[in-house]
């Protein structure tokens, strides 16, 4: 991807009854998905719900990712829109939507209806690609702590050893991304640094942490870590699991996927149907 892209995300939103959420523009005289521009240093995933919002009033949690979109837009630039499958969380109603200059319309329609309404190609492939997909899932995210200090250069008991000032950083900035993927429940281990990893998050939402003696380096065995994730697995919420480095292994193991070899603050998405993970994504911390 060159650097001078022209970078926006967006979804592709379903609703009840086979519908799908598409927005017109004057400007264009087009029909499409709700998508914009991400505003500098924002992550993909949080534009991609906030552009939902503002075009559309409705607040969407991301489910399975789609490819992304690179064509002209116009003169020599390449556009990369990241996109997303989605479901409205607090309710589908527009009705109340006020159109504008940007957005004149926000309808629900259907799948088939859409395929023919659609303005380009490009969208009218995304939207087939989408309708192969599960929409009716939730995730559940395995995210390894935030930056930390040093082993050596702690003397201490290193269940407190607490996050540095860039692992703290990393931690707001997982509150939007955790937000996107409409997680409920906050799951950490015991030790200092991962429980400060997903407390903004706590703070910012309502949820409380959960803390999990068997989910620390020092008590961690694989019947602990199975007995956590088969509990989120068979639940119905949105969930979060904040661990360490050599904790991770076993915990990729109990879900039956691979070691994406996380970075600190980095984290694994794992979107759920029936118990079962039907694809993942990874978003490292950028």
């Amino acid at each position: 991807m060159a650097s001078r892209d022209v970078l926006a995300a967006g979804a592709v939103v379903f609703g009840r009854g086979r519908t799908v959420l598409l927005v017109h523009r004057p400007r264009y005289d087009d029909w499409s998905f709700p998508k914009g521009k991400l505003d500098p240093g924002e992550h993909p995933v949080t534009a991609a719900v906030r552009e939902v919002a503002e075009e559309t009033g409705l607040r969407v949690r991301l489910g399975l990712p789609l490819p992304s979109l690179r064509y002209r837009n116009g003169g020599d630039r390449m556009k990369t829109v990241y996109y997303w499958t989605g479901r409205a969380v607090d309710g589908e109603d527009v009705s109340g939507y006020l159109p504008n200059d940007e957005i004149d319309a926000v309808e629900w329609v259907d799948r088939d209806e859409a395929e023919r309404r659609l303005t380009y190609p490009h969208d009218r492939d995304t939207l087939r690609r989408a309708r192969e997909l599960p929409t009716k899932t939730r995730a559940l995210v395995v995210l390894r702590h935030g930056a930390a200090r040093s082993r050596k250069a702690w003397r201490h008991d290193d269940r407190i050893r607490p996050l540095v000032h860039a692992g703290q950083e990393q931690a707001r900035a997982l509150v939007p991304l955790l937000g996107a993927y409409d997680v409920s429940r906050v799951v950490s281990s015991s030790s200092t640094r991962c429980v400060a990893t997903v407390a903004p998050y706590a703070d910012a939402s309502g949820w409380k942490v959960e803390s999990e003696d068997g989910l620390t380096e020092e008590g961690a065995t694989a019947g602990s870590v199975l007995a956590v994730v088969d509990g989120l697995l068979a639940g119905d919420d949105g969930a979060v699991i904040c661990t360490h480095r050599p904790v991770l292994p076993a915990v990729f193991d109990a879900l039956g996927v691979e070691d994406p070899q996380l970075d600190p603050a980095g984290m694994l998405v794992a979107h759920v149907r029936k118990g079962r993970v039907v694809a993942t994504e990874v978003q490292q911390p950028r």
